[in-house]
């Protein structure tokens, strides 16, 4: 299975999705939320019900999969690579989201392919946010394609310095089964006969957007003050899987005036399961 290279710039029409508080509380229960986050479980909540940032990747999975079989990725072999999403303004507690997602490169990385695709989500017409999903196939290099673009400077985390803040956090033994609730239902994290079939004989493992939002409310919790509402972007890259019930620790450095640099980790192993993290705080 290649590629079809043709299809770089094509443009999905809109996905729409309704969505409520409950829709919201189900994403804030799948990325760890508790009791003393009640602003975003609660539709009664004093100051009204708020949703987390990195909800963005919600109303993106319909059209990410549109452009994903629209370019011929062969999606047994798919792993996320990284994840950015940019907040225009507070997400309401309700309403009828419309996604578009565009396909806005395909690169050859030798023995992977990468496949980069942006989403923008507007609500009455109003952009609401963006997000930017880069996919890699493995075995799915080696098409004699353009390289992946040189990206641009990131926030880093300090290598001179200790971080400013950890902050560590038990996964449940049911935490992906919750965050499938959200609309990804890759039985990889559901089904323990995939799990195995596919090269996971521990089990199902936990979406990599489920860690992602888990460090965003370290984030938020330990740099934004607990309030999502002033997370204007924030990113990561997956480099390692995690099993539900595995404690994370997220650990934060102030690297410029409202930019933090992050990275987790999983208690008893020493490598980075999501790196590259950074978050723009207004």
């Amino acid at each position: 299975m290649s590629f079809d290279l043709s299809t770089v710039g094509f443009t999905t029409q809109p996905h729409a999705l309704t969505f409520d508080w409950k829709v919201l509380a189900a994403y804030a229960l799948g990325i760890g939320a508790k009791r003393d986050e009640l602003q975003y479980l609660y539709e009664n909540a004093k100051g009204g019900m708020k949703a987390y940032p990195t909800f963005a990747v919600v109303p993106s999975y319909a059209p990410v999969m549109e452009l994903l079989g629209k370019c011929n990725a062969n999606m047994a072999m798919v792993v996320h690579g990284a994840q950015l999403v940019r907040i225009h303004k507070a997400i309401p507690d309700s309403g009828t989201l419309q996604t578009t997602g565009t396909l806005k490169g395909i690169y050859d990385m030798k023995k992977l392919g990468q496949v980069i695709l942006e989403t923008n989500t507007s609500l009455d017409g109003e952009p609401v946010f963006d997000t930017v999903w880069s996919i890699l196939v493995r075995d799915g290099g080696g098409f004699e394609g353009p390289r992946p673009p040189a990206a641009p400077p990131e926030p880093t985390v300090p290598k001179d310095r200790p971080a400013d803040w950890t902050f560590e956090e038990a996964t449940s033994p049911e935490q992906a089964l919750l965050y499938r609730l959200s609309g990804d239902e890759n039985p990889l994290h559901a089904d323990p006969e995939f799990a195995t079939a596919v090269g996971f004989p521990q089990g199902p493992i936990l979406h990599g957007l489920a860690t992602y939002g888990f460090a965003a409310r370290a984030v938020i919790k330990q740099a934004a003050g607990g309030d999502g509402n002033r997370v204007r972007a924030f990113n990561g890259q997956f480099r390692k899987p995690v099993w539900p019930g595995d404690t994370l620790i997220t650990q934060g450095w102030s690297v410029d005036a409202g930019k933090v640099a992050f990275n987790t980790t999983v208690k008893g192993r020493p490598e980075v399961v999501l790196g590259g993290g950074w978050a723009e705080i207004g």
